[in-house]
């Protein structure tokens, strides 16, 4: 079973995510906060992240940065609420960007590619 790490500072996005992602087949772990997330991607090696962009302290792009220097293979999907960081440079970085949305039919088709892609690249 494939593991996909959520981290989002708000509890109700990381529950929400977890109850569709455990149901479209994949073990789920969560993260309040940049900090847990890299402790829990070097102890765990989780195949996937989704990762949030505004989280107080370390933000997802600081996160993203120091997952894709230590393993340029680890797929991360950026998810935010708000549109406006796709301008941004330091998110091209990701392998994906999603706007979050209650519903999740883009995000777990997103995640689906990104590991057939990972799996046809291994």
């Amino acid at each position: 079973m494939r593991t996909i790490l959520v981290v989002d500072d708000e509890e109700s996005i990381r529950l929400l995510y977890k109850e569709e992602l455990v149901d479209a087949g994949y073990n789920v772990l969560l993260a309040p906060d940049g900090e847990s997330a890299l402790k829990i991607i070097e102890e765990k090696r989780p195949d996937l992240v989704t990762l949030d962009i505004r989280m107080p302290g370390m933000d997802g792009i600081e996160v993203l940065q120091k997952v894709k220097s230590r393993d340029k293979s680890m797929p991360v999907i950026m998810s935010t609420a708000y549109g406006e960081y796709r301008q941004n440079f330091d998110i091209w970085a990701s392998d994906a960007y999603i706007i979050k949305t209650a519903n999740l039919d883009d995000l777990i088709e997103t995640i689906e590619r990104l590991l057939a892609e990972k799996d046809g690249s291994s």
